[in-house]
C-alpha cells in the first residue's frame, strides 16, 4: 500500500512541476471594480477562449481586417482589458498597478517597449512571454497621472499580425506606426 501511495505521490509532483514550469501568460489583475465609480471611463473586458470564439462569428470574413484579426484569436486563449481616466491626478490606486508590472519581472517575460516621459509622468511598458521561442502572451501597461491601461493578451501570438488586433476587442490602437503631422 506504501508504495502505491508514493506512486501517485511522485506522479503528482511531476505534474505539479510541469504545471509550474511554463511561465504564467495570464496575469492576476486585482480588483479594480471600486475604481468604475470613481472614473470618468472605464473599461473592463474578460473574454476567455469561449468568449473569443464567440466574438469571432461577428467579424465579418468579407473584411480583411475583420478576417485578419478571426485568424489571430484563434490561438489565443483570453484577452484581458483594464482602462480607467479620472478628472483628478493619481485617483487611482498606483500601488496596483505597480502589482501587476511586478509579475512582469517573471522567467519569460521581456519587456520590448519602455517609453517613460518624466515631463507627462506617463509610463508605457509592452511585455512578450516567449516560452521555447514562441510568443504566448503579451502585457501592455500604461499610466500616467490621470489614468491607466493594463492589456493582457493569452495564447499564441503572431507578432507580425498582433497590430490587426488593435481596434478590436478593446485593444487601444497604438500610434507606433503613425509619422508626426508636419507643424505649421
Amino acid at each position: 500500500m506504501r508504495t502505491h501511495s508514493r506512486k501517485w505521490l511522485c506522479l503528482l509532483l511531476l505534474i505539479a512541476r510541469a504545471a509550474t514550469a511554463a511561465p504564467q501568460a495570464q496575469l492576476q489583475l486585482p480588483g479594480f471594480e471600486s475604481l468604475a465609480a470613481q472614473a470618468s471611463e472605464s473599461v473592463n473586458i474578460t473574454l476567455d477562449s469561449n468568449l473569443l470564439g464567440l466574438a469571432a462569428r461577428f467579424l465579418d470574413s468579407n473584411k480583411p481586417e475583420d478576417a485578419a484579426a478571426r485568424e489571430l484569436i484563434g490561438g489565443l486563449k483570453g484577452i484581458y482589458v483594464r482602462s480607467y481616466t479620472f478628472d483628478r491626478d493619481f485617483t487611482y490606486p498606483s500601488a496596483d498597478v505597480e502589482r501587476v508590472r511586478k509579475q512582469l519581472s517573471a522567467p519569460g517575460w521581456q519587456r520590448v517597449v519602455e517609453v517613460h516621459s518624466r515631463k507627462e509622468q506617463a509610463n508605457v511598458d509592452i511585455y512578450i512571454l516567449m516560452d521555447q521561442g514562441k510568443a504566448n502572451g503579451l502585457a501592455l501597461i500604461s499610466s500616467e497621472p490621470r489614468g491607466f491601461t493594463i492589456v493582457n493578451i493569452v495564447g499564441s501570438i503572431d507578432l507580425q499580425k498582433l497590430h490587426r488586433l488593435e481596434g478590436h476587442f478593446g485593444i487601444p490602437r497604438l500610434p507606433l506606426d503613425e509619422k508626426p503631422s508636419p507643424t505649421p
